[in-house]
């Protein structure tokens, strides 16, 4: 009875991002789960890679190809991927990017790019799948913030990218509050560093996975794949009292 709440049988979900990195490891978890996916990214040849990995879980995959800093075609591919599929039941908000730069030397294209992506991007995608979830009796969004969103990542300088997932957790509340009477639940997770393979050659470097690593109380990077539970259950009926919350899961990093 209590795994039964946290099935996806049936249900169909967006995830953004979904071609490469952690963008794979949730559409991967929630077609093990039970759900059809629909992979959205700009990456022509990743994308369709992550569908094939779907379908090899026995699946409905489908890739639409979009960039989320376009509110038109952020509206036509949630359109698309309702028509698709028959229906969508959630969203998984997971595309996004860092830039790394001296505050005082970042120019006006970086800022915009970070904050288009991780801001702009998210938006979009959250007020396109809310108009259809609202009339549709309801459905789940979930924000993919960073613990950079409570604290100053060091020894990185990355102003834009902290700004943008701050901004991330209050939208999420904001939405929350606004969306609730309609049945539609907002919630965000917040990882902490994990071990992407983008992320290891940092790991490696002293002067950085150096200093990150004794700072992490379990010792280690997050495996990708641990992030995968959490997804479903915040895209499942098993958090079906949870709406607004930003769920940290960062190997005690900011418990310090």
């Amino acid at each position: 009875m209590v795994l039964d709440s946290f099935s996806l049988a049936g249900q169909v979900g967006i995830v953004t991002g979904g071609g490469q990195g952690l963008g794979e490891v949730f559409a991967l978890a929630f077609a093990e789960a039970g759900a059809d996916v629909a992979v959205v990214d700009t990456n022509l040849d990743t994308g369709p890679c992550t569908v094939a990995q779907v379908e090899a879980h026995g699946r409905r995959a489908a890739f639409f190809p979009a960039d989320v800093r376009s509110k038109a075609a952020v509206d036509g591919m949630v359109e698309a991927v309702a028509a698709h599929f028959g229906r969508l039941d959630f969203l998984m908000n997971n595309a996004g990017i860092v830039q790394w730069g001296a505050a005082e030397d970042v120019t006006e294209e970086d800022w915009r790019r970070v904050v288009d992506v991780n801001l702009n991007g998210l938006f979009f995608c959250c007020q396109a799948a809310g108009r259809h979830f609202m009339s549709h009796g309801g459905g789940r969004i979930v924000n993919i913030a960073s613990m950079s969103g409570f604290i100053v990542n060091t020894p990185q300088p990355q102003a834009s990218y902290n700004a943008s997932k701050a901004a991330v957790i209050h939208l999420t509340r904001s939405l929350a509050v606004e969306w609730a009477a309609h049945g539609v639940r907002v919630n965000a997770i917040a990882p902490g560093y994990m071990g992407t393979s983008m992320a290891q050659p940092f790991f490696d470097d002293p002067a950085y996975g150096g200093k990150w690593i004794p700072a992490i109380p379990l010792g280690r990077p997050g495996r990708p794949e641990e992030l995968g539970p959490l997804a479903v259950f915040l895209a499942a009926e098993a958090s079906s009292y949870m709406t607004g919350a930003t769920v940290v899961i960062d190997g005690g990093y900011t418990a310090l």
